[in-house]
């Protein structure tokens, strides 16, 4: 079964993240949530000005 989450390692600021982190609890978020949140937020935003993204096949 083909597995539709991909792990993806992320580097960033200490300080940067810790306050992320602060602003995803304060949601009642793990950090992995909030960042997830973001992203379709951001897809979303984008899709609506530019049309949609269709993913290539892999």
């Amino acid at each position: 079964m083909k597995d539709n989450f991909v792990r993806y390692t992320l580097r960033v600021d200490r300080t940067l993240f810790q306050k992320f982190r602060y602003i995803a609890e304060s949601k009642g978020r793990s950090a992995n949530r909030e960042i997830e949140q973001y992203l379709k937020r951001c897809v979303a935003a984008y899709e609506k000005e530019n049309g949609e993204i269709v993913p290539e096949e892999n």
